[in-house]
């Protein structure tokens, strides 16, 4: 994987991660920013998978949302949330394809986590810069953890060392971090909102 590809992939598992774990924590608003957002991805990836059978797409799409949403018990907060959501996209297709009896025609390739989560539609290439620009408005006892853990996959104690916190600060610094930038990813949905809103009015 090159290293745009890679970064744009680190971004999104930012994003969806904080709105997940805020959900967890019992915001709606973040659970439903969370599963629009996912549904995004699964949509598009979807679209070039089943591309024979268009009409199907958005029944899989819900079918993956379900099951993530009947799941999410399952999933283990110190594991990459994109590659959890992944797994379960792909089995959705491959149950929906063997359905179909095209399984065996069909090539589908192990490795197309990053495909997923690195769409190049519009979208998403807001959310990443959205993201960018949300991490500089955290403190840095936030933003510097999530950069060097999260985004450049150092260790806690690399970081420690990198930055002169203690290793408790840098995990307070990721947990209050995330939480805070799912919110920050909540204004931003709902200023996008309103416009619409306004034009129904």
């Amino acid at each position: 994987m090159d290293r745009n590809k890679h970064h744009g992939l680190e971004l999104v598992e930012l994003r969806l991660k904080a709105l997940f774990l805020a959900a967890l924590d019992g915001d709606a608003k973040a659970y439903q920013a969370f599963l629009h957002a996912l549904g995004q991805h699964v949509r598009a990836f979807l679209r070039r998978r089943l591309d024979r059978w268009p009409d199907d797409v958005e029944d899989v799409v819900q079918e993956v949302l379900i099951a993530v949403h009947n799941g999410r018990h399952t999933y283990a907060v110190d594991q990459p949330l994109t590659a959890w959501a992944y797994a379960i996209a792909r089995y959705k297709m491959i149950d929906h394809l063997r359905s179909r009896s095209a399984y065996e025609k069909t090539h589908l390739p192990l490795d197309d986590q990053a495909e997923m989560f690195s769409g190049s539609d519009e979208e998403t290439t807001h959310a990443r810069r959205d993201i960018m620009v949300l991490l500089e408005q955290l403190p840095d006892r936030q933003r510097l953890p999530i950069v060097h853990v999260k985004l450049h996959g150092l260790s806690v104690a690399e970081t420690v060392a990198l930055t002169g916190l203690s290793e408790s600060a840098v995990k307070v610094g990721i947990h209050r971090g995330l939480k805070a930038l799912a919110k920050k990813i909540q204004g931003i949905l709902d200023e996008n909102r309103r416009p619409h809103l306004a034009a129904g009015e």
